[in-house]
Parts: C-alpha cells; structure tokens; sequence
C-alpha cells in the first residue's frame, strides 16, 4: 500500500498512544469560523477524542471482548478493524458496541470505518471476481496495515446530495457528489463534500465511498478509496452540537457529560489525490448499490450502540428517581420497565441479525438484512420514547437549574444548596450532576448523537422501510394463508422448499 504518514510508527496500543498518535498533525479544520490550531487539546473536541480512546483501554481491559484473531496475519487486532468469518464474530461487534455505549453515554465513532472495511471486503471480491481487477488484493493489504498499525478508519460515504431529484450527473453543480476531477496513470484526484462525517478528525485514514444506486452516466461517481486524514487538499468544518460551548466555561458538572462526546464534521474534498494501489472501486457502477446496501446491512444492526447509551439514561432515570425519593412508586418503576423493554428490543433486534449471519463469496459474514433494518427502524423511534419518560422523571428542574457558577456564588450558593436538596442524606451537587447528565442526553451535546443521529444515521426511516418492503417475502406468505384456507390447491412439496429458502440462513452450515 502506499506509505501514509503513520507508517513505520510504533503500533499504537494505549488510550494515551491514540491521542498522542493526533498531536502535530497538518489538519485544516474550522470551527466557528477560525483555524484550530490544536484538536487534542480544543475543549469542545477534546470529549469525542476520549470516547474514540476509550475503544483501546477497552481492549486492553476486556481483550476478548475488544478483539480478535485476525484472518489476514493470525495476529490479535482490535475488533473494529478485523473482518468478520463466522457468525460469533459478528455477535461479538454487538456486544462490544453496547459496552462501549455503557461506558461513553455516547458515541464513539469507530463503527463506521468498521463496517466500511467488511462491506468493502466482500464487495471488491466480487467485483475481482467479474472484472479481473485487483481491488480486492489492494484492500487486503491496506486492511493488514492498519492492523499491524492499530489504527482509526472513518468511513465517508453521505453526499450533500443536492437537488434530490437529480441523479448525481444531472447535479447543476458536479460537486454535489464527490467524483473524480483528474486522472493520471498514477491515480485520480477527487473532489466534493461529505457531509456530517462521525468522528473523521479523529481517525487516521478516511474511505471514501457512493452514497447511492449509481447508473452507467455516473462513472465518475463510482470511486472509492483511502485518503490519509492530514491529505492535502482536505478542509473540515466541524459541526456544532446542543450546547456545545458549556464546555468552554469554568467548572464541568454543566456539561452534564465532561469526559465523553460524539463529533461530526463536513469533509471537503478539493482535489485530493487517492494513489492506485488504495483505490477499491473506480467506474465500477453496477457494484455501487451493492456496496452501499451492505454497508447499511452492517451499520443499521450497529445501532445496537444505542442500547448501551440508553443502559445510562435508563441507570439516571432510576438514580434521579432514588435521590428525589420516589424510588418505590408504582408508576416510576412502570416507567423504567417500559425503558428496559425498548431498550432491550433494539439489542435484541440488533444481536439476532448478527446471529443469522451468512457468508459472502469472499468468506467474511455479513448480518441478517431484514432484521438489520428492523433494528435500525426500532432506533429511529425507542430512543425518543426512552428520553421522554427519562425526561418525565427528571422533572422540571433538568431544564432550569442555575449555572455551577451561581452554586459556588458566595452569594446566592447556600441558597440553591438549601433549595434544590431532594433527600436529607443526598447531597445536592450529586443531585444537579444527574439531571445534568440526563439533560446531556436528551437535549445537549450526547443528544445529537443518541436521538437525532440514531433518526438519520444510516438511512432516514423511510430508507429502511424500503428494504423492509423489498424482502418482506408477501406472495409465500399468502400461500401459506391459502394452504390453511385451503383457498388453493398446491403440492406440499413445493411449499416446503420455500419454507426451506425462507428459514435458510438460520441453518447454514459454517464454510
């Protein structure tokens, strides 16, 4: 592979290689309209940089849990950067992402890269397998490198799009879609925006990926690649989240969440070189789709991270509830039953297409579609119902409690220390810290990425119910009504063997 700046490097291995592995770095990046000079130590960055360090303490806490043997060298790697080859491998990406969600409250913006490398893995295979290229090689190798390196992937895969209406080639402007702007025999240059890219600053390579079904018109368009995060020609915008600048004030318990947050940037592209050996598609357009759905097949059952996150503001509703001392009420704990039972559904959505995993041509599993889909609809809508009634438990107070300035005020502190106290034996600053948190959750910074990301992330709503509708098998279950009935004569024979495709992936054989 093309030698990136981290090459040669000291693998990194602790919470404290990863963000040292930041510092120095070339990046242009743009927040309230200035240069940052330094993203490690910038207050509001600061917070999604722990959370994506908190994937490497992890493995190093929980190794089985946060990481794996990989195919490629035999050699243990982090989990969000092995290809999965059998179905407990793609359960164990679940189960580490709701232990990560635990232990942030937020996100921690590895999925993404993750489920880029699988779906680009089996992908380029069968693209190699029509076309004779050599895609699938060149991912191997770039794969096996970040691997030895331990490094962060970001996946660039949402276009600003445009006018919707338009296919990308019919754009007035062709930059509303990244395309290729030059080539040369060494590689292409690309050129155009993504929009609101979860933790790109904070990783070290970036794919590029279509963010749609492509047609022949839109060769261009078809291009995916692996562009070093400090590439020339790169400029971020970083975007603004809910109450955002607390964390430049004095004190912490105002952020509600100090330690972790989530970040998204606009990447734009302006003639960005990609070299040939890290280009995994090129005019390829007819793999486009395929690509993109199975990268939502993965991402969407992702979502279980939510699940995790939501294990935390489930925890303050009921920690809100004891220090207010209405623990034992009836109606509190319905309202935590009904927490659990939401939350639960989208883990129990998310691991069962992970359980049904079958293997692609190339060997690496990939989930179960239609309940991925599933999983990700539930994610558009539990989280709300889950804030709502975490926000009913709350109270008002989440929403107009002074300032940790006015608590230590010489003048009006003792009062507000007086005043806002729920039980005797709790103190008041415990009291503030949870509401506090429960409030980051549901309308500050962690909001952005446990409601409004876990409604558009991965496809809008109506995106899974597309793919709900495309594999929701109605004609075979019309006949199995009418056999019943007896409304239609049919062999059993016949009818058996497409119960037998229906039920297919739960009794594959591992390969």
């Amino acid at each position: 592979m093309a030698e990136g700046k981290l090459k040669g490097l000291n693998p990194i291995v602790t919470a404290e290689d990863y963000i040292n592995s930041l510092r120095g770095r070339k990046l242009k990046v743009y927040l309230f309209g200035e240069l940052v000079e330094d993203i490690v130590e910038h207050p509001i960055i600061r917070p999604s940089i722990n959370a994506v360090a908190e994937t490497y303490d992890l493995a190093q806490r929980e190794p089985d849990l946060a990481s794996a043997v990989s195919h490629l060298t035999g050699e243990k790697v982090n989990r969000f950067l092995n290809i999965t080859m059998n179905r407990d491998e793609v359960v164990l990406q679940n189960k580490m992402q709701r232990r990560l969600g635990q232990l942030t409250g937020t996100c921690f913006q590895r999925c993404v890269g993750m489920d880029a490398l699988n779906s680009l893995y089996s992908t380029t295979f069968e693209i190699d397998e029509k076309y004779q290229t050599d895609y699938h090689e060149r991912l191997k190798s770039f794969i096996t490198e970040v691997q030895k390196q331990n490094l962060v992937i970001g996946g660039a895969m949402t276009d600003v799009k445009g006018d919707r209406s338009l296919a990308p080639h019919q754009q007035a402007d062709p930059d509303l879609f990244v395309h290729i702007s030059k080539r040369t025999d060494k590689g292409v240059f690309i050129t155009g925006a993504k929009a609101h890219q979860t933790g790109c600053l904070n990783s070290h390579w970036l794919i590029v990926m279509p963010t749609m079904r492509l047609t022949e018109n839109d060769k261009d368009y078809a291009i995916v690649g692996a562009i070093p995060v400090e590439a020339e020609g790169i400029t971020y915008i970083y975007g603004r989240q809910s109450c955002d600048t607390r964390a430049m004030e004095a004190g912490e318990i105002d952020t509600g969440n100090n330690n972790f947050g989530g970040q998204e940037a606009m990447v734009i592209f302006d003639n960005v070189f990609i070299p040939n050996e890290l280009i995994f598609m090129n005019g390829e357009t007819e793999f486009a789709s395929m690509l993109v759905e199975r990268f939502t097949c993965y991402h969407r059952r992702s979502y279980v991270c939510k699940s995790g996150v939501g294990d935390v503001l489930i925890g303050a509703a009921a920690q809100i509830a004891d220090y207010n001392g209405v623990e034992k009420v009836s109606h509190i704990k319905d309202k935590l039953v009904e927490m659990t039972h939401l939350n639960e559904t989208i883990y129990a959505t998310g691991i069962a297409s992970s359980y049904q995993s079958t293997p692609t041509k190339s060997g690496a599993y990939i989930c179960d579609d239609m309940i991925a889909n599933v999983c990700k609809h539930h994610v558009t809508k539990m989280p709300y119902e889950i804030g709502r009634l975490a926000q009913d438990l709350a109270g008002g107070m989440m929403v107009t409690m002074p300032s940790e300035k006015d608590f230590k005020s010489e003048t009006v502190g003792a009062l507000l220390e007086k005043y806002l106290k729920g039980r005797a034996d709790v103190t008041t600053e415990n009291r503030v810290r949870i509401l506090r948190l429960i409030e980051n959750m549901t309308l500050g910074r962690n909001a952005v990425g446990y409601l409004t990301e876990s409604m558009h992330g991965a496809g809008s709503p109506q995106a899974q119910r597309i793919q709900i509708a495309r594999q929701m098998q109605i004609e075979f279950k019309k006949q199995l009504a009418k056999e019943l009935a007896g409304i239609e004569e049919r062999k059993r024979e016949q009818l058996t063997i497409k119960i037998s495709d229906y039920f297919g992936k739960v009794f594959d054989t591992e390969v």
